[in-house]
């Protein structure tokens, strides 16, 4: 079967959640990442919607959009923009062109979609060609009454039939398992982040609260405990009113044959569909008690604004579950599934309050409130305040996500999975405080677009116990604390001092602390190392040379322990980056993250190189753990080595004790 629509985006990710939210309301989709394949699915295929990410490369995207546009013109093209593009493509005078700036918003997307899909027949357009067919056939008819009912009734019996064979089996409804979102919480317990393609909250449907289901019972199907999934009262007075008006302008639809065709037909308008929904609504009631049926079904309705369930819905309109909404949030929910955009309170708020009170006034009538209460909810508030995704420690989050990608792919953003990090937030908000007040003291010395970065790990486990990766995440998503490449400077100094150690040397043992030019390797340059203010002190030990960070002396033992064994020594202790076998290297000329410089040092204080850990265990659906910590840890300099370092003089020793509790590194960059 030839997809209805094709997607191209550079982005993977970005894609990838497109074609997910197309196919699983059932729309067959293609993605790609090429103007070839595009070009190629467009010629093979010819879809009726064409997606367009040009977001990422707006400029050398435009040309392409514009020859598919002029070549396509039965066809509509979708642009996803950033906000600052959207002008251009307005003023390009394009008919067939619609823009989405960002953010990405997938469910505005299907939306789309499913209003340009759902643009074939209406029941005006199927009464005008059997009204003709009628009239030039009437003499026809009469003569051959018998034989046209015959065949009549062979057809309809045998499209029927073809319609009844088709359908899948409900009993998939006993393994029901919607997309939910994943949560993502720190080691205390506060809840950071959701990772979804649908924000959806699974809650059984004994667990829904009563005047919930007595909400939706109101407004969408009064007479929900009385019908056997097919109400023939409302459906005959929907017939007759869409007849009367020529197209649909009612909808006699239960709320069993909603949820037949949410979760197992097309958006679209037509009488295969509805055939098929009233059969299988017919047979999801003679399997399923209504309890069910209505806890299916408030699980998988999409309420708006990206939340996908009752549980998420509550959560993001009113910042707390279901159990806890009153009567009035109750009504607004329950208007919502109608035409979330349309009836939404944070874009349309004179329509969302005619259209709760209308609820709230069924529920009336229907028995299920009295006047009291009626009147004390008609008095409460619309709210305004969107309750979206939390995202707290982003560049945390954003760490962990790359890490879970790997493992998980798209099961992160579909199967609930709770994930505790090892993240104490107690000790990330003083992080972040400590970068603010950092940041805020250099303004005042008139120092301006300076960034910071700070990590902070357990030192025993390597488990990340705070992560600041610049001042603003949201303008500046760049990790400075794992993708940052800075010089260290003297910070790395102690390898070079680990790998004379490794090597034979004693603290005691000197150097020469003298002047020295060196003639750099494969160049005909020299390079002087200087120390502070001109400063030599002649023969020093090594403990001293530490403790002073004398640089002349520093490189002097570099040459003769040899750079390549100062390299080794830094590999040894995780530092992953290229070091440049060069003098240089020694002053901490290569450049290298700060996330390897804080496990570099870790090892100072008990001798064992860790791993970076940010994850401390997974929890799936059924409550089985999926990931359990790990902690390991190797040994990478013997206890003669370590207790020579921390004889390396009072300063140099100081240095390395107060790395004892949590090792806490901040560098402006």
């Amino acid at each position: 079967m030839a997809p209805s629509v094709i997607v191209y985006s550079p982005d993977d990710i970005r894609g990838r959640i497109v074609l997910k939210i197309l196919k699983v309301s059932g729309i067959k989709t293609l993605l790609f990442s090429s103007h070839f394949e595009v070009k190629e699915a467009i010629a093979r295929h010819s879809p009726a919607v064409i997606i367009l990410d040009i977001k990422k490369s707006f400029s050398s995207e435009l040309n392409f959009l514009q020859t598919l546009s002029y070549n396509l013109s039965e066809a509509t093209i979708i642009a996803l923009s950033g906000t600052s593009d959207v002008h251009v493509l307005e003023n390009l005078g394009l008919t067939n062109l619609l823009c989405v700036p960002d953010p990405l918003d997938p469910e505005l997307i299907l939306s789309m979609v499913k209003d340009i899909l759902a643009g074939g027949f209406s029941i005006r357009t199927c009464l005008r060609i059997l009204q003709q067919a009628l009239f030039k056939g009437f003499r026809f008819f009469i003569r051959s009454l018998k034989i046209i009912s015959l065949l009549i009734i062979g057809l309809l019996g045998g499209y029927i039939y073809w319609c009844v064979s088709t359908l899948p089996a409900i009993g998939n409804l006993d393994e029901y398992s919607p997309y939910e979102s994943s949560k993502i919480f720190s080691y205390d317990n506060v809840l950071l982040t959701e990772f979804y393609v649908e924000r959806r909250t699974f809650i059984p449907h004994e667990k829904i609260p009563k005047h919930v289901i007595n909400a939706f019972i109101a407004v969408e199907d009064m007479r929900y405990y009385k019908h056997h999934g097919i109400d023939l009262i409302r459906t005959i007075g929907a017939l007759f009113r869409n007849i009367k008006e020529g197209a649909f302008v009612q909808g006699g639809s239960t709320i069993t044959q909603q949820l037949a065709k949410m979760l197992f037909l097309k958006p679209e308008k037509t009488i295969t569909r509805k055939i098929k929904e009233i059969v299988l609504s017919l047979r999801i009631e003679k399997k399923y008690t209504k309890d069910e049926i209505m806890g299916l079904y408030l699980n998988q309705a999409y309420f708006g604004a990206r939340a996908y369930g009752i549980e998420a819905a509550s959560q993001t309109y009113f910042g707390k579950s279901t159990d806890n909404i009153s009567t009035a949030e109750t009504a607004l929910l329950a208007a919502l599934p109608k035409a979330p955009s349309k009836y939404s309170p944070f874009r349309n708020h004179e329509e969302s309050l005619i259209r709760r009170n209308y609820v709230l006034r069924r529920m009336l009538v229907a028995g299920f409130i009295n006047e009291r209460e009626y009147d004390e909810a008609l008095s409460d508030p619309i709210p305004t305040k969107y309750h979206g995704r939390k995202h707290k420690a982003p560049y945390f989050v954003d760490y962990c996500r790359t890490v879970l990608e790997k493992k998980y792919g798209d099961r992160l953003y579909t199967s609930g999975l709770k994930i505790y990090t090892t993240l104490d937030y107690k000790e990330q908000l003083r992080a972040e405080r400590a970068v603010h007040k950092g940041i805020e003291k250099l303004k005042k010395r008139g120092i301006e677009e300076v960034q910071a970065a700070f990590l902070a790990i357990d030192l025993k486990t390597g488990r990340i116990k705070a992560m600041v990766g610049g001042t603003n995440f949201w303008d500046s998503q760049f990790n400075r604390v794992t993708q940052a490449m800075r010089q260290p400077g003297s910070a790395f100094k102690p390898v070079v001092y680990l790998a004379a150690l490794y090597r034979g040397f004693r603290p005691d043992d000197v150097i020469e602390d003298q002047k020295v030019t060196y003639v750099l390797k494969g160049k005909d340059k020299t390079w002087t190392p200087h120390n502070h203010h001109e400063i030599y002190h002649g023969t020093v030990t090594l403990k001293k040379a530490l403790a002073l960070s004398l640089n002349a002396a520093t490189v002097n033992l570099a040459k003769r322990v040899k750079i390549k064994n100062v390299i080794e020594t830094a590999e040894i202790l995780g530092i992953r980056s290229k070091i440049y076998p060069f003098y240089p290297s020694a002053l901490g000329a290569s450049e290298l993250t700060l996330m390897e410089m804080v496990y570099a040092f870790s090892a100072f204080a008990h001798g064992n190189r860790v791993e970076p850990m940010c994850i401390d265990r997974i929890i799936d659906k059924e409550k089985l753990a999926l990931v359990e910590p790990s902690g390991v840890r190797e040994r990478v300099i013997d206890n003669n080595v370590l207790a020579n370092i921390r004889r390396t003089g009072r300063q140099a020793q100081q240095t390395i004790m107060r790395m004892r509790g949590l090792l806490v590194l901040m560098t402006g960059l």
